[in-house]
């Protein structure tokens, strides 16, 4: 096993009701802005829970954060806490609700273009302090400290971690999900179990508590998943969905094992150049890059095949084009199609692509650096 730090201070706040318990976890002579998207906690809830728990506080509010949240719409959130003195932040949404209120917490004090932040990796001193109530299982941004945002002029999607934008707390509350449509569901679910991927389909290096760890967060994104589907009400079935989703990818499954990450770089160059929403980007790329990167992770497609999948008949070399047929199957039996063409989007984009990733640096990727610009080409080619 690698040698790793762990760090997480994310205080959870799980299940039903648990909105009412904010209050005690901010500051009581905190200037709070609510941040949140598209208006839909207004529709289901959500907003008036919120508002409810924070009765006689100063509270602000600043909506319409973007799907893949865009830095020009996020700047304009960062004037309005300069000007009046915010100094804690409530993100009331999903992922990108989330990563954006992560951007403005860090863009607050940056001296020069908040920009460089993802840019340039330029460092943050300081981030004001926030909470999330999350209202979408997907991405793990309620547990860790990444964001990704886009540049809509020019078309670019980067992102950042930093341990000064850990949430304070993050409530889960399975229910604040049940009127979501189906197809965020379905991203989620895809997002989550290719989360898990990325740290588990690598190689070996003896840590089986992670692996196994990994591998059962898997088998229950794959159980659950048809069951909230089909049953959006189910709250048993939508709780291991949210509790899975921030399990993916708050840290613990990363410790000591080396990381790929092929597959969301290329994925957040589709959404800047198609906006295809970004689990649409992860089922399209992951099953090619599997495909392509087979010899580099041939034990652990194996292992895959077992453990996640029980697929023990047939030669090795069967049992690794199963495992592989079954991860773009599951994708589309929850209802995330994982092919370009679905989307509208032909093999001319590759060059798009190529000139991206070589602009922002992502030139040798993988857990051992050695996708090169030509591997990437050979993966969206399978992706057609």
């Amino acid at each position: 096993m690698e040698n790793f730090v762990f760090y997480n201070p994310v205080k959870i706040l799980f299940g039903k009701g648990q909105i009412a318990n904010i209050a005690s976890e901010i500051p009581a002579d905190a200037k709070i802005l609510i941040t949140y998207g598209g208006g839909s906690i207004k529709a289901n809830g959500v907003y008036d829970q919120v508002k409810s728990a924070l009765a006689g506080r100063k509270v602000f509010e600043f909506g319409g954060i973007e799907p893949n949240p865009h830095f020009e719409t996020l700047m304009k959130a960062v004037e309005l806490i300069r000007k009046e003195g915010i100094d804690f932040l409530l993100a009331v949404g999903g992922g990108s609700v989330v990563d954006g209120t992560k951007f403005i917490a860090a863009a607050v004090s940056f001296v020069g273009d908040p920009w460089d932040i993802l840019a340039k990796g330029a460092p943050i001193t300081e981030a004001v302090s926030f909470g999330v109530v999350l209202t979408l299982p997907a991405t793990g941004s309620e547990m860790n400290p990444t964001s990704v945002i886009t540049k809509s002029e020019t078309q670019e999607k980067l992102y950042f971690a930093n341990p000064l934008v850990f949430p304070k707390f993050s409530v889960l509350d399975p229910e604040t999900t049940f009127s979501l449509p189906t197809r965020q569901i379905s991203n989620g679910i895809v997002d989550a179990f290719t989360h898990v991927m990325e740290q588990y389909l690598t190689y070996s290096v003896n840590a089986p508590l992670q692996d196994r760890m990994a591998e059962s967060i898997l088998k229950t994104l794959i159980e659950e998943g048809p069951k909230t589907l089909a049953n959006p009400t189910d709250y048993d079935a939508r709780a291991n969905l949210v509790w899975a989703a921030t399990m993916a990818l708050n840290g613990l499954i990363a410790v000591g094992v080396p990381q790929d990450w092929t597959t969301h770089m290329i994925g957040h160059e589709l959404t800047a150049l198609h906006g295809m929403d970004h689990a649409q980007t992860l089922a399209v790329v992951l099953p090619s890059t599997l495909t392509i990167r087979r010899d580099r992770k041939w034990q652990k497609l194996l292992q895959y095949a077992d453990r996640v999948w029980e697929i023990i008949g047939g030669s090795d070399e069967e049992r690794v084009d199963a495992a592989i047929s079954k991860t773009r199957d599951f994708f589309e039996s929850v209802g995330v199609r994982t092919r370009l063409s679905d989307y509208g989007v032909g093999l001319e984009t590759i060059p798009a692509v190529i000139k991206n990733l070589e602009k922002h640096g992502m030139t040798a990727l993988g857990e051992n650096k050695d996708v090169n610009l030509q591997v990437v080409e050979q993966i969206l080619a399978l992706c057609a």
